[in-house]
């Protein structure tokens, strides 16, 4: 009898069993390592106060992450995701931080050093096994090709069109994913009308910008997620989306009114490589 994976081929079958990952996820049956990734002592106390707002455990779970996932996260900032995402990968998956360049453009200098407890030459448990890698203009090597199950990025789309080089970033990632490999990107969703402006200057992307550009570099997209929706976010701010938290970005002017609407609008979408392009 003819096996359903040589029916299938070995493509689509991954992508079967992301979306089955994904819909055991949403079905709701928790993923109990995963939570408590949350729970660990080493957690920063200002990031578990936003957990309310980014929702990790159901945003990783539709993205289909797995205890034996090899995930590579894009430009992890100050760690957020690093605190959750170390400790769940750090026994049986592969778990790798993509840095910008200190050479580099002023937004890529802005990423360019791993979160505070990464650095150094000893690295305590559970961040003890990252590996670190670079991805910037000129530098976009990030993994042996086909290699990654898992890339991510959260709220940096914007960022790469502000310095004119997504297509660079997107090809470096749809090169390192496995084919059938999963690309989970999250951002700040624009409602403004009009065209996108191609440089993102406030922080604002539109989601149907966000999947052409995504999709022009041979992705396509398989799921989209409301789990960090906000509908008070009119995307209109004086300061761009830097006016919201957590930046506040305009100090004590009307402060109250800004943490009341809360952190930005953001779409989560999820994109599996293929290879039309």
């Amino acid at each position: 009898m003819t096996s359903p994976a040589r029916i299938l081929g070995a493509g689509t079958l991954i992508l079967l069993l992301s979306q089955f990952s994904t819909a055991l996820a949403q079905s709701g049956q928790p993923d109990t390592a995963l939570q408590q990734s949350l729970s660990v002592s080493t957690r920063t106390p200002k990031f578990i106060a936003r957990d309310p707002a980014r929702h990790p455990v159901q945003e990783l779970s539709f993205l289909g992450l797995s205890p034996t996932s090899s995930v590579i996260e894009i430009w992890p900032g100050s760690g957020y995701w690093t605190e959750i995402l170390a400790p769940y990968l750090r026994d049986h998956g592969h778990y790798a931080l993509a840095l910008g360049d200190a050479e580099g453009s002023h937004v890529e200098k802005a990423f360019a050093k791993p979160p505070a407890f990464v650095a150094g030459s000893v690295v305590a448990a559970p961040y003890d096994r990252i590996t670190l890698t670079e991805l910037a203009h000129g530098h976009d090597r990030i993994g042996a090709p086909g290699s990654a199950d898992l890339v991510l990025t959260f709220r940096n789309l914007h960022n790469w069109m502000e310095q004119g080089d997504a297509q660079e970033m997107l090809a470096a990632i749809h090169r390192v994913l496995k084919p059938g490999g999963i690309f989970g990107v999250e951002d700040h969703r624009s409602h403004l009308p009009g065209p996108q402006d191609p440089q993102a200057k406030s922080g604002y992307v539109r989601q149907d910008y966000a999947i052409r550009l995504i999709e022009s570099a041979g992705f396509r997209l398989v799921g989209s997620s409301e789990i960090n929706a906000n509908p008070k976010d009119t995307t209109d701010w004086p300061k761009g989306v830097w006016t919201l938290p957590p930046s506040l970005a305009l100090g004590d002017q009307d402060r109250a009114r800004y943490v009341a609407i809360g952190e930005a609008d953001n779409f989560v979408l999820k994109f599996v490589r293929t290879d039309d392009r």
